[in-house]
């Protein structure tokens, strides 16, 4: 039996929230741990956005034991159902006591962000038991109960969180994150797992990367002959030249993106505190990737200098630096960097549409069920795929010119792609494509192990 509290709660909501705590009580031990809560919100609810049951505990565990009693549990319900109260009236626009289409569509509009009919039908069947179109306040105050928001922006968000309609998993727009996150300093915790998981990722796939670069600039060459060539030139270390750099800059990279993205997405909201529309994360995301690729391209012209280089050409960094500026002087550093740039387009934009394609049509098979991890990898892969099949020829164009020393006539891009056309067709700039597509699916998976790891060592907690 549960503690009573007379006179606070009507005997049908003591009822209803003791039957609750119970069903959250896995081990019926007559107290909720993070193991119970994290188990019982996969049993019952399907989903959790990431650091849902950590805020959870942060905010109500009173004696930090790492358990929540009955009555510290009653209290979280009493006070959260007075903002689920609050919010669920700012909604529902006509007083009629239930949340239609047309109330959630609008109030998403309010919040900076246009859903579709079809995708606002979708949201709402995630709490309509009784199958009307229409959200009750019961319905209402059952699904969010156990999200610990403080306000109606960040009921909205867990509630499109909760339907898989985030587009937080695109490889070139960068990672949105709450104001939680962004004011309890969580965020370079963050970018610290991603920079480690793909510190982890590139070296191990290091191989297949020297051998596209080199395939790319020996456009004759097949993957046999090229692997032989690599291995007989400068044995099995030769391999991993210029991952040490293609490492190095994978920090800068990424805070330069983080930044840049943080800025133009303010500029875009116009101090308004809403989220971003697919298509300004899209302007965003494309924006802040230019301008990180600005920063950090000398770089990428050193690594693919140190990739194609042979035994005793450079001895190290420095020296191919020195060689670079001596040979072409500063601009020689931006070689290939308007094929670079205009290639972040048609990237970001495939890669994020064949991504938002493939969620919205596995919702549709499943009927809104949770993705989880394994399916929206999957949908990460296939949609890099998809972006670098479509900018794959201005890679290579890019790669070709900066592999390049003193020949001017070969520095023009439209120059390059007729001369790589007319000696090996249309099929010629997509020379090394297939060791670039052999790599994805071990960078995906290493990464995502790192980071789980890394991220755990950190404190980041996702629960």
């Amino acid at each position: 039996m549960h503690k009573t509290f007379s006179g606070e709660l009507s005997n049908e909501d003591e009822a209803r929230i003791a039957i609750l705590f119970d069903k959250l009580d896995i081990d019926g031990d007559g107290r909720i741990n993070i193991t119970d809560l994290t188990t019982a919100l996969h049993k019952y609810q399907g989903f959790h956005v990431p650091g849902q049951v950590q805020t959870f505990f942060d905010s109500y565990d009173k004696n930090k034991d790492g358990h929540i009693e009955f009555c510290d549990f009653v209290q979280f319900v009493i006070d959260h159902e007075k903002i689920l109260r609050l919010s669920f009236g700012k909604l529902d626009h006509n007083r009629d006591g239930v949340l239609d289409l047309e109330e959630v569509v609008l109030a998403f509009h309010r919040l900076g962000v246009d859903i579709s009919r079809g995708e606002a039908e979708a949201m709402i069947r995630q709490m309509d038991r009784d199958e009307t179109l229409l959200i009750s306040y019961a319905e209402w105050r059952d699904f969010l109960l156990l999200h610990p928001a403080k306000d109606i922006f960040d009921l909205v968000h867990y509630w499109r969180h909760a339907s898989i309609m985030d587009l937080g998993e695109s490889v070139s727009v960068p990672d949105d994150f709450t104001r939680g996150e962004i004011e309890s300093g969580m965020w370079w915790r963050h970018l610290v797992a991603g920079a480690a998981a793909g510190g982890v990722s590139r070296t191990c796939t290091a191989p297949l990367d020297r051998l596209k670069v080199f395939l790319q600039v020996n456009s004759r060459m097949g993957i046999t002959a090229g692997l032989n060539y690599m291995l007989s030139e400068g044995g099995w270390l030769s391999l991993w030249r210029g991952n040490g750099i293609n490492v190095v800059k994978i920090a800068p990279e990424t805070a330069i993106k983080f930044m840049a993205y943080e800025q133009i997405k303010r500029l875009l909201k116009d101090n308004n505190d809403r989220e971003l529309r697919v298509f300004e994360r899209f302007m965003a995301g494309s924006a802040a990737g230019a301008i990180s690729q600005s920063a950090i391209y000398p770089l990428e012209v050193v690594k693919t200098r140190l990739a194609l280089r042979k035994t005793g050409q450079f001895n190290g960094v420095t020296d191919c630096v020195r060689d670079i500026r001596c040979h072409g002087g500063l601009v020689s550093f931006y070689r290939g960097y308007i094929p670079n740039l205009i290639g972040i387009i048609p990237y970001a934009g495939i890669d994020l549409a064949v991504y938002e394609t493939l969620k919205r049509l596995y919702m549709r098979k499943t009927r809104n069920q949770d993705p989880g991890i394994i399916v929206l990898l999957s949908c990460g892969m296939l949609s890099s795929t998809c972006g670098q099949l479509a900018s794959y020829p201005l890679a290579l164009v890019r790669t070709r010119l900066q592999s390049y020393n003193t020949d001017p006539k070969k520095t023009r891009t439209l120059t390059l792609i007729r001369s790589i056309i007319q000696e090996a067709g249309l099929k010629g700039l997509y020379g090394g494509i297939t060791p670039n597509l052999m790599k994805v699916l071990p960078a995906v998976g290493i990464s995502y192990v790192v980071y789980e790891h890394v991220r755990k060592l950190l404190g980041v907690k996702m629960t």
